[in-house]
């Protein structure tokens, strides 16, 4: 047998052409640095969902009449529709929404073209309704990308203005940031549009007989411009135009609206007001009146650099255009949150090199260490350059997928430098052992590789929304891990190829004179240059102190580490890898064998037992720390914006009162809370609950104060201020008052969330209502407080015509409906231009004579006989009656039915998961008529499918690891060995979350699960090929013809002299990927930039991305760490017992045969 047979092919290319390889590696590192700084910005991924969504206005009409006319036909139309899953819909006061749901194997633009002909046909209906202005209904179709509606950034105009100033003021900002091409659009809030209002008195209307259709026309044909065509005359071509547009709303008041029987002028039957519409918002910044501007990025653009460019032009425009005194703050800066998760992220990893490189130094020198440690930044440029390319964002997915693979980049890269350097121990010269030594050891690295992403690729077939969000983790780690096999088979050959050396030597003092004067004078200089009392530059003096904190470093190696290394590399390791062969020499015996393998079996139903001794507390999704909390205001619908926004203030008074303790004395700043912001009226809705709606909403009013970044809240819990305020704001009679906290993840509704389903809503509310009280007796802790999304709360009043007396008079119902629409909800008869801007010119009925029910049917419908040609005016008193009536706030559908949803929050510290199951133990026996059903919704439906692809997952995951490991080794009993080392890490993760007392949470331990079982089979093949390649050769040197012809003896020592020369990769590799997570999992947060530029480290624990990701890394840390000890035994162990049931076998068979 040849070491040229055991060659492979790239790897000895790259040996023999260095100079191309480097030249490479230098590109790839210009191209991911590139990659880096320019890849946009986010916290999570944006997500686009496989929905279409329809929504349509319907002005004047209730919940229940745009079912009755729009939703319930559009719906009809979309049931035919293949790959939809779900419609939803709801109904509101003049709007409805429908969502329809597909496959997520139909893309999102043929569903909306399947959407759009469906409604299109819906529309083509003779029974299709009508505007006010003889138009049909016309439903808008589009998809929602989430990322395009949250807001990045408020900008708070306040000062010494009016709120008509301010808004001048906010249009021009608006103007200007939206030329910004990473800004999709800016609204603004807290200020409403004007308008032109024509205020009939229906007195001197009715008075002088004049009707609402003879204002409409007058105003209507006088207020245009309009071209009259060409008139050619001598020769010459003219343009006729007439100019009829008012300059000026006043001059509408001239305008004759009625000449026959005596001429009427507008004005003497109407006031012409140019005006704010009627309030529907207000907006406060920490108690402060503000016009509100909210600033919403593009899909796919950097947030970062959006933001930024947004803060220069409002510095620009309060250096040029804005008056002085007109105060300016910014608030929600989502750009600070995402350079924390991007900083804390990139700083975990930079600690978790640190921890991986010490490591490698100690155990491989420092020379070798720096060969397999090229292998993390080199991986994570090509993953940079590669991700960039398919167009993905930096966000904490991607981050965490870097992370995830840190210490597992390095693992090609020490099994290959390490083989590579046994080979040269045995005397090869340095490019021929690293040709041998990389082909002995690429098949089982490329297997080991292929096992672990197969672990990680069921990840990318996640359907939903759920998928959508965690789909990068797998890309990431995919890119990453193939580029660090690359960086292994190639770089790393290349490196060893030419510069391996069998000794580690310490830096000469000639040498270390010389950069010590180099580093001391290039770093002296810089920092000084850097300093705050020259150029203040960051960068330069970071560069200085790098400089010098490497020259003290250098003599540290010089001094101190050079030798602890050497004696960890010729001391410390061999006693370890001669006590553990003399454990392997010791236990691979017939009896001890077995007693080895049943006490690992026994600890591993142990690990069963101990966990139903102690049960781990069961979360679906890792329970944040607020970040923010949202205060809900609603009452009644009914309810004036003016009592709404009362309450509102009354909520907000508490809000700040609670948080005025955290302010800072020395700056009068508070270092807890970043901004207060209220709303009410537009954009107070809960979108939990609100599914989309767009109709006005004067009854709700919402506070949301926004926490400063972890590290600067000095300690403090924000999830005691979320319940600090929730005991606080309860006490408003008639309001309902919810105080919620920010969610991570994907949306996916209310930890409690029961779903009722029937047609009579009437019913449904009665036995909500029941289902409420019954679970409220059963005194069930941690429920903040049991809701009906839907209620009969609106007040209404009902107008029945007397058709038979009507039609006598020659009055129908359009008539009378239309002109009780016109004198309360007005009209839009006409447009007053002014600049840039159009105001609608609406015709109503003044604003006290249209609040007053009497005078409002009292009024008189004046119109011509069409039999005599008489003025005939009829009381809409005389044809028809009122009744008090209340109707739905709003109607909810579910693939075609009436649904109703009771929700509540769980107060902070409770399991939403467990409490669901109290209510789901209570219910069993609880009786509903036979027409309403109930199921449980929200958070409770997302988990039900995300657990079942887990499990899908964990199967695809362990078959396509067996499928590799038996394509290697063709042997179903060697297969069998290696992934009961998978079973055996699943047992640590158990007995590591007992002894830790940690809660179980279903998502990210589960995924940590399924990454187990492709980490943990890289040692076991590793450790099984080199058993097979040293039987290879003990075959190839005793001249026979396959293993089975070697003794158990030989096996014996075959089984003790792989384990000796393999146990340095294998403790390498796991201990590179446990240090690689310790970080994140136990939440040690340093800025290493402010450490080498301010000698200012910003230490401290915890955070969001240890509260989201923690579960995960402690579930791989467990679960490798406990693997790998057990692996260096069972691996030998059952190989061993395996050889010498089949020797046994044999021998019995041969004995038969003989007899």
């Amino acid at each position: 047998m040849s070491h040229k047979n055991k060659e492979f092919g790239i790897s000895s290319w790259a040996v023999d052409n260095r100079v191309t390889v480097y030249i490479l590696t230098a590109l790839i590192v210009i191209t991911g640095v590139y990659a880096y700084i320019t890849m946009p910005r986010e916290d999570f991924p944006e997500i686009i969902e496989n929905k279409v969504y329809i929504s349509s206005v319907f002005p004047g009409n209730s919940a229940e009449d745009v079912e009755k006319l729009v939703i319930k036909p559009l719906e009809k139309e979309i049931k035919n529709i293949s790959g939809v899953t779900k419609v939803t819909s709801s109904s509101f006061q003049d709007y409805g929404m429908i969502i329809a749901e597909f496959d997520d194997d139909v893309t999102i633009d043929a569903a909306k073209v399947k959407i759009k002909d469906k409604v299109d046909n819906a529309k083509a209906d003779t029974d299709w309704p009508n505007l006010d202005n003889g138009s049909k209904v016309e439903p808008n179709v589009f998809e929602l990308n989430i990322s395009e509606e949250v807001p990045i950034l408020n900008i708070n105009l306040q000062g010494n203005y009016t709120t008509q100033q301010l808004k001048k003021y906010g249009e021009l900002l608006q103007d200007d940031i939206e030329e910004i091409s990473e800004v999709k659009k800016v609204d603004i809030l807290g200020v409403d549009d004007k308008e032109v209002e024509i205020a009939v008195d229906i007195f001197k209307m009715t008075a002088a007989q004049v009707t609402f259709d003879e204002i409409q026309n007058a105003v209507k044909y006088e207020n245009m411009t309009l071209s009259g065509g060409n008139l050619v005359s001598q020769g010459s071509r003219n343009n006729i135009r007439i100019v009829g547009e008012i300059k000026d709303p006043k001059e509408l008041e001239n305008i004759i609206v009625k000449s026959y029987g005596g001429t009427v002028y507008l004005k003497d039957i109407a006031v012409v007001k140019f005006k704010e519409k009627e309030k529907t918002t207000y907006a406060r910044e920490k108690g402060t009146e503000v016009v509100m501007l909210s600033v919403k990025k593009r899909s796919g653009q950097n947030m970062i650099s959006a933001i930024e460019q947004v803060k220069e032009r409002v510095e620009k425009a309060q250096a040029s255009y804005l008056p002085k005194n007109l105060k300016i703050e910014m608030t929600n800066d989502q750009s600070s949150r995402v350079e924390h998760q991007v900083d804390e992220l990139s700083n975990h990893i930079i600690f978790g090199i640190i921890l991986v490189m010490i490591v490698l130094m100690f155990t491989m020198g420092l020379r070798n260490s720096l060969f397999v440690g090229a292998a993390i930044p080199l991986s994570m440029m090509i993953a940079f350059a590669i991700l960039s390319a398919l167009g993905l964002t930096l966000n904490t997915m991607v981050l965490f997928g870097l992370v995830m693979g840190l210490g597992m980049l390095v693992d090609d890269g020490i099994v290959v430098v390490d083989n590579v350097f046994a080979n040269m121990k045995k005397g090869l010269p340095r490019i021929e052992a690293s040709k041998v030594g990389i082909g002995e050891i690429a098949w089982p690295v490329i297997s080991s590789t292929a096992t672990t992403l197969m672990a990680f690729l069921p990840f990318a077939l996640w359907p939903g929304t759920m998928g959508k969000f965690m789909k990068y983790f797998p890309m990431t780690l995919t890119v990453t891990l193939t580029a660090s096999l690359f960086v292994a088979m190639v770089v790393n050959a290349a490196m060893t190829g030419g510069s391996m050396d069998i000794e580690d030597k310490n830096i000469s003092k000639k040498n270390l004179k010389f950069y010590t004067i180099l580093f001391l004078a290039f770093g002296i200089f810089l920092a000084f240059i850097g300093s705050k009392y020259t150029y203040d530059s960051k960068l330069l003096r970071g560069i200085g102190h790098l400089l010098l904190i490497s020259t003290a470093l250098m003599w540290m190696y010089f001094l101190k580490i050079y030798q602890w290394t050497q004696d960890f590399q010729h001391s410390f390791f061999p006693k370890l890898e001669d006590k553990y062969k003399a454990f392997l020499a010791k236990i691979l015996t017939k009896n001890k064998s077995w007693y080895a393998l049943i006490g690992i079996i026994g600890l591993l139903f142990f690990s069963f037992v101990l966990l139903g001794i102690f049960p781990r507390k069961v979360l679906f999704f890792p329970d944040n720390i607020p970040n923010q909390v949202i205060a809900y205001i609603e009452y009644p619908q009914g309810t004036t914006i003016e009592k709404t926004n009362k309450a509102t203030l009354f909520v907000e008074n508490q809000v700040i009162a609670i948080l005025q303790k955290y302010v800072d004395p020395k700056t009068d700043k508070n270092f807890l809370a970043e901004s207060i912001v209220s709303q009410v009226g537009i954009g107070a809705g809960n979108p939990n609950v609100d599914a989309g709606s767009a109709s006005e909403t004067p009854f709700k009013g919402k506070v949301t104060v926004s926490f400063s970044e972890f590290k600067f809240r000095k300690g403090i819990n924000t999830s005691d201020i979320l319940e600090e305020i929730r005991s606080n704001v309860k006490a408003i009679a008639g309001a309902t008052i919810t105080v919620e906290k920010d969610a991570n993840g994907p949306p996916a509704g209310y930890p409690i969330s029961i779903e009722l389903k029937g047609t009579d809503y009437d019913l449904m509310l009665i036995e909500a209502d029941k289902m409420i009280a019954f679970v409220n007796s059963k005194n069930i802790p941690g429920i903040e407080k049991l809701s009906i999304d839907i209620n009969k709360g609106s007040p209404e009043l009902e107008v029945k015509v007397d058709r038979v007396n009507a039609g006598s008079m020659g009055v129908s119902t359009g008539q009378l409906g239309f002109a009780l629409r016109r004198s309360v909800y007005g009209q839009e008869i006409s447009t007053f231009k002014e600049g840039d801007d159009d105001y609608n010119i609406v015709m109503r009925m003044q604003d006290d004579q249209r609040k007053n029910e009497n005078i409002l049917f009292n009024q008189s419908l004046t119109f011509r006989n069409q039999n005599n040609g008489q003025i005939v005016q009829v009381p809409i008193s005389a044809v028809s009656s009122t009744e008090k009536t209340k109707t739905y706030n709003q109607i909810k559908r579910k693939n075609h039915k009436r649904i109703m949803t009771i929700y509540s929050n769980v107060l902070t510290g409770f399991n939403g998961d467990e409490i669901t199951k109290q209510i789901k133990t209570e219910l069993q026996h609880y009786e509903l008529p036979k027409d309403v059903s109930y199921s449980f919704s929200g958070v409770q439906e997302e988990q039900g499918k995300n657990q079942s692809f887990l499990m899908y997952a964990l199967f695809l995951a362990l078959a396509g690891i067996t499928l590799i490991i038996v394509l290697q080794f063709n042997s179903v009993s060697k297969t069998l060995v290696i992934l009961f080392t998978v079973i055996l890490s699943f047992s640590g993760v158990f007995y590591g979350y007992v002894i830790a007392n940690m809660d179980f949470v279903i998502l990210m331990t589960m995924m940590g699960i399924i990454s187990l079982a492709g980490i943990v089979v890289k040692n076991g093949i590793v450790l099984m090929d080199f058993f097979v390649l040293l039987m290879d050769k003990k075959v190839y040197d005793k001249g026979v013809e396959s293993h089975d012809d070697l003794t158990l003896e030989e096996i014996k020592e075959v089984i003790i002299d792989s384990g000796k020369s393999r146990l340095r990769p294998v403790l390498l590799t796991a201990l590179t990927a446990v240090l690689g997570l310790i970080p994140l999992a136990i939440g040690l947060n340093f800025d290493f930039f402010t450490l080498i530029t301010d000698f200012n480290p910003h230490f401290f624990m915890g955070g969001d991305n240890v509260i989201f990701w923690g579960p995960l890394a402690w579930t791989i840390i467990f679960g490798l760490t406990y693997a790998t000890a057990l692996t260096l035994v069972m691996v030998p162990v059952m190989f061993y017992l395996v050889k010498r049931t089949k020797y046994w076998l044999r021998d019995r068979r041969l004995a038969r045969a003989a007899e």
